[in-house]
């Protein structure tokens, strides 16, 4: 044994190197396993769920108590639970065509948008053609035009093509202003995918078409669920456009028949939060579903691409 190696001291498995001259041990990440750092974090997280949690719950539980009950007791448990606000909501015929009304520019936007960004993706993913970065930045520009600006010349155009007062001059404003974030989030997670699939594809005799259908929207139908909850969600939200678009009443989407709801029952706050709380019900049942795409589809590309 050299002189060297008889200093070396003899050491136990678990010492700290730290404190023999050897590299310290990162402090975020000991911050981060310690009992103090997860209780932080799990603060943060109740903080968070709570500012979500909360006025879902108070609007739900809103709509079982009666108006003197709602006003001296906003947020806490019905003493005596009123089922008759739920039921005489469902009992109209007003509130199923309304529903019926948003779910389907809600479904027909969704439809459109990824029919037309799925392709359009995979294009700027696989294909190389003459201007493919010009056209993809141009288009990613939308994500910065803010929608309200574009009403006046929208209702123009709407108005021009004889859609003002249909459904159809809702969802197609919808399909083009989502373009930008939907072609993005799936021409990431096309990229994502090993492009060996694609070249063996080729090799085989297989059309671009074909990868399209049988190879890429198979592999991705995380970041599609992703997509489509985005746009339901935001058709379903939307309240400016069909304002501006729509006239008759029988027309009307959940966000303006609740303005005419409200208008009606402006003193009855009970019916009106039983009536939020049955329309927002689809979109929250469609999250609960999809969630578990939701995160897979969103961290889609953040690697490659």
């Amino acid at each position: 044994m050299t002189e060297a190696t008889a200093r070396i001291p003899d050491l136990p498995r678990d010492a700290d190197l730290s404190a023999h001259g050897g590299f310290a041990a990162t402090p975020g990440a000991a911050s981060l396993s310690t009992p103090v750092g997860g209780l932080t974090r799990l603060l943060i997280l109740l903080f968070v769920a709570g500012l979500i949690v909360v006025p879902l719950m108070a609007t739900a539980l809103g709509g079982f108590k009666g108006l003197g009950e709602l006003r001296v007791n906003p947020f806490g448990l019905p003493s005596e639970w009123q089922w008759q606000n739920y039921w005489d909501i469902l009992s109209t015929w007003r509130y199923w065509q309304i529903l019926w009304n948003s779910l389907f520019i809600a479904v027909a936007t969704v439809l459109l948008t990824l029919a037309v960004a799925a392709p359009a993706a995979f294009a700027f993913a696989h294909l190389r053609f003459f201007g493919e970065k010009f056209l993809f930045n141009y288009l990613i520009l939308g994500l910065t035009f803010p929608f309200a600006t574009a009403i006046l010349p929208l209702f123009i155009k709407v108005r021009d093509l004889g859609l003002l007062d249909t459904h159809w001059g809702v969802i197609l404003p919808q399909v083009a202003f989502n373009q930008a974030l939907s072609v993005l989030l799936l021409r990431n997670a096309f990229r994502s995918l090993p492009n060996e699939l694609v070249e063996s594809a080729l090799m085989d005799g297989c059309g671009y078409t074909r990868v399209f259908v049988s190879i890429m929207l198979p592999l991705s139908r995380p970041i599609l669920a992703t997509v489509a909850v985005i746009t339901f969600v935001m058709s379903w939200n939307n309240f400016l456009l069909p304002l501006v678009v729509l006239n008759t009443e029988s027309k009307y989407p959940w966000p303006l028949g609740l303005m005419v709801y409200q208008g009606q029952y402006m003193s009855a706050w009970q019916l009106v939060l039983a009536f939020i709380t049955l329309t927002i019900l689809p979109a929250i049942i469609m999250f609960i579903f999809a969630q578990r795409h939701i995160v897979a589809g969103l961290t889609a590309g953040a690697v490659k691409g």
